[in-house]
Formats: C-alpha cells, structure tokens, sequence
C-alpha cells in the first residue's frame, strides 16, 4: 500500500509538471519548457537528466524495467516523450526530435502502451495542446 501511495504521488506531481511545461512549450515555444518536461521523465526514472536523456531507447528501457516501476510510470514517460518530441519537431530541432520518438516508442512497445492515446490525467491537456479533441476520452 505504500508503495502504490508512493507511486500515485510522483505521478500526480508528475502530470502537474508536464502540464505546465508542455503548455508553454507548445503555446510559447519555449526551450526550457521542453527540458523541464524531459527533467520529469528523468525524474521517474530516477535518473539524472543528461544520463536520461542520453540513453539509447534500449537503454531506457531498460531503465524503466530495473527501477521496477515501469509498468506503473511507462504510459507517462511515453507520453511526454512523444509530445515533447512534437515539440522538438515544430521547433525544427530534428535530431532532438528523432531521438526523443524513437525513446518514446521503444518504451511503447515494451510496455505495451498506445502512443496515440495519452493517460486519463493527461487527455484534456493534449485535446488542447495537440488537437485530440476527435478522441473518445
């Protein structure tokens, strides 16, 4: 019960933070914004942030599976790899934007979560962000 208290808390402060910095990072195109949601990822990896960031999508994986908590936390760091790649992308930062995708996607499939349907606590802010209004959440 602690545990999942534990994993129920950096999840919420976890959305918290990505809603605000993927929306200035999406409305203001601001950098630093991207690097705060990358900071979050690091954050639930347990991780540092350049090390994070650094590692290839195995790797990351890998990451995920030796934290043991990745079954809980993957569909997030999915999440706002993807969208922060979106990002990166708008942004013109391409290899950036490569890199954070294909993390994003190697997490998907090892975890088995849907890159197109962001987590319940995270719809709302990508109907707005991203324009996924035409989804059933």
């Amino acid at each position: 019960m602690l545990e999942r208290d534990y994993i129920t808390e950096l999840i919420s402060q976890f959305v918290e933070a990505v809603t605000r910095a993927l929306g200035l990072a999406v409305e203001k195109g601001d950098p630093a914004s991207c690097q705060e949601v990358e900071q979050q990822v690091a954050d639930l990896v347990d991780l540092d942030v350049q090390t994070a960031m650094a590692l290839s999508p195995d790797s990351l994986v890998t990451m995920l599976v030796l934290s043991g908590m990745g079954d809980s936390v993957a569909a997030y760091v999915c999440y706002a790899l993807d969208r922060v790649s979106r990002v990166y992308e708008a942004q013109g930062n391409d290899d950036l934007a490569g890199l954070r995708r294909l993390q994003a996607k190697a997490v998907a499939e090892s975890f088995g979560c849907d890159l197109s349907t962001p987590p319940e606590e995270l719809a709302a802010l990508d109907a707005e962000l991203f324009g996924s209004a035409d989804k059933d959440f």
